[in-house]
């Protein structure tokens, strides 16, 4: 599967407020960085992300063309856009899967989606039928790759055991490394499964939390950052890219400046000491 270096996330796309051409030109901004790879999920915004940003596609010809779609489906919101789902839930079943994908391609106004995810694992998933299902979709071409999402080692097997999986899409940051400790990051690298990162500055943490971790954290960063002359988030990139499974941070961002300090950081080379100071200045201890 061949994304941008960086994707953009979507997230709160919902809360930008910007108008179809104000979407366009966010779109185009963020294609002239290199960032061609937009991360999607059906239940961004309650089920309204997907069609904010396919009505920018439906407006503006060949630009589908110019980028990679991904997005997820399993988790099950109670909400007025799904009146059917009576609780929160979690399901891999054929008959949701392609609902989802049904719906998620409409709404994006096209014919299929670059690689779709299962947002969380479901603890009802039948893998052989989901596995059906899946390379069904792939043979019908609504969908080029899949992957997961925020699974356990154990899930990720049991699955890529009867569906080659692209990607695994997970939560790390300096603030937040236990993929680092619990096999997470290892299985990805052992079977080839490049990782996507979600929340890769923690939501803002590394820059606004007090705690006695954010700080220990934000000074190392800010000490390495100065000597590299590049800002503090650039730096916490840098730090995610230099994992050898070879990971594709999601910067959520209106802000084009935020995605540019997250392309600066794919030149930015960040030596083992280094990285070794930012993994202490997490943990609080030194490596046993």
């Amino acid at each position: 599967m061949q994304l941008s270096p960086i994707v953009a996330g979507t997230w709160r796309m919902h809360e930008w407020g910007l108008d179809t051409p104000g979407l366009v030109r966010w779109i185009e901004q963020a294609l002239e960085l290199g960032v061609t790879s937009f991360d999607h999920a059906d239940i961004y915004g309650g089920y309204a992300v997907e069609a904010l940003f396919g009505q920018a596609l439906a407006a503006t010809p060949g630009l589908r063309q110019r980028l990679q779609i991904v997005t997820k489906c399993g988790i099950k919101l109670v909400h007025p856009a799904r009146p059917a789902h009576r609780v929160k839930s979690y399901d891999s079943s054929r008959a949701h899967v392609l609902a989802s994908v049904d719906n998620s391609l409409k709404a994006l106004h096209t014919d299929h989606l670059d690689c779709l995810l299962l947002h969380r694992p479901d603890l009802l998933m039948q893998p052989d039928e989901l596995a059906d299902t899946l390379l069904g979709l792939q043979r019908a071409g609504k969908l080029l790759h899949v992957g997961v999402s925020n699974h356990n080692p154990s899930q990720l097997a049991m699955l890529h055991r009867r569906v080659p999986l692209a990607t695994h899409q997970i939560e790390l940051s300096p603030l937040h490394m236990q993929a680092l400790a619990d096999g997470t990051l290892d299985q990805c690298l052992d079977l080839g499964v490049r990782p996507m990162l979600w929340s890769p500055l923690a939501r803002g943490q590394l820059f606004t939390g007090q705690g006695v971790q954010e700080l220990r954290i934000r000074a190392v960063l800010g000490e390495l950052a100065r000597a590299h002359g590049v800002s503090l988030a650039t730096l916490a990139y840098a730090w995610l890219l230099r994992h050898p499974s070879r990971p594709w941070p999601v910067a959520g961002s209106r802000r084009i400046e935020g995605l540019k300090e997250a392309v600066d950081a794919l030149p930015l080379h960040m030596s083992s000491d280094d990285w070794y100071r930012v993994w202490e200045a997490s943990m609080g201890v030194e490596v046993a």
